[in-house]
C-alpha cells in the first residue's frame, strides 16, 4: 500500500503505538516519513547538514510527543510534513537574522521573502508529492518532459480530454501552493495543510 493510501486506522494506530514506546513504530514512521522530511526540510534551507539535523529533531519529536499528533485533525503524513516546515523556516530564521545582526547582506524584508519563496517551494513540492498517481505522471510528463497535452496522453494510454482534465487538476492543485496564513507559514501541526 502507498504511504498517501494509508488509511487514517493506520496514523491512530502509529499514534498508539508510538504513545506506548514501540521502538518499531518509531522505525516504521521514519521509513515512511524520512525522504519527505528530509526534501522539504532540505528545499526550506538549502542545505544538505542542515536538512540531516531537521530530520532528526522532527523524528526525536515524534519519540518524545506522540501526544501532539491528534489523529482527528487529519494524516500523520500532513502533520510530520507541517512539524518539518516549522522547524526548518524557525532554523532559516535564527540562522538569517543571526547573519543580519553580524552585519551581513540583506534587510528583514529580505528574510521574510526568501522564508516566504521556500514555504511555497516546499508546499509546492509537498503538493507534487502528494497527488494522485495519474496527475503526477500527467504533470512529469508536460513540464518535466516537455510533452503536450496529447503526447502525454499517447504516453499514459489515455484520451486528449483525460490528458487535460488531469493536466488541469494538477495545476489547479499546484496554484494553491501560494495560499497560507498572514505569517506566510502553513497551519500549526495537526492542522490541514
Amino acid at each position: 500500500m502507498a504511504m498517501k493510501d494509508a488509511p487514517p486506522r493506520w496514523d491512530r494506530r502509529m499514534q498508539q503505538r508510538l504513545t506506548h514506546g514501540e521502538a518499531a513504530a518509531l522505525g516504521e514512521c521514519y521509513d515512511r516519513f524520512a525522504s519527505l522530511v528530509h526534501g522539504l526540510a532540505h528545499r526550506v534551507l538549502g542545505d544538505e547538514d542542515a536538512a540531516d539535523g531537521i530530520t532528526r529533531e522532527v523524528f526525536a519529536h515524534l519519540w518524545e510527543h506522540p501526544e501532539s499528533y491528534d489523529p482527528k485533525q487529519g494524516p500523520l503524513r500532513s502533520w510530520v510534513a507541517t512539524l518539518t516546515h516549522r522547524l526548518a523556516v524557525r532554523q532559516l530564521r535564527g540562522t538569517e537574522t543571526a547573519a543580519l545582526a553580524r552585519g551581513g547582506p540583506g534587510t528583514p524584508q529580505d528574510l521574510e521573502r526568501k522564508v516566504r519563496q521556500a514555504s511555497v517551494a516546499a508546499r509546492a513540492d509537498y503538493i507534487v508529492t502528494s497527488m494522485p498517481v495519474p496527475l503526477r505522471a500527467a504533470l512529469e510528463r508536460a513540464y518535466f518532459q516537455r510533452r503536450d497535452y496529447r503526447q502525454t496522453a499517447a504516453d499514459l494510454g489515455i484520451t486528449a480530454d483525460e490528458a487535460r482534465r488531469r493536466l488541469r487538476l494538477g495545476l489547479q492543485l499546484l496554484s494553491t501552493a501560494h495560499e497560507t496564513s498572514p505569517s506566510g507559514t502553513p497551519p500549526e501541526p495537526g492542522g490541514t495543510w
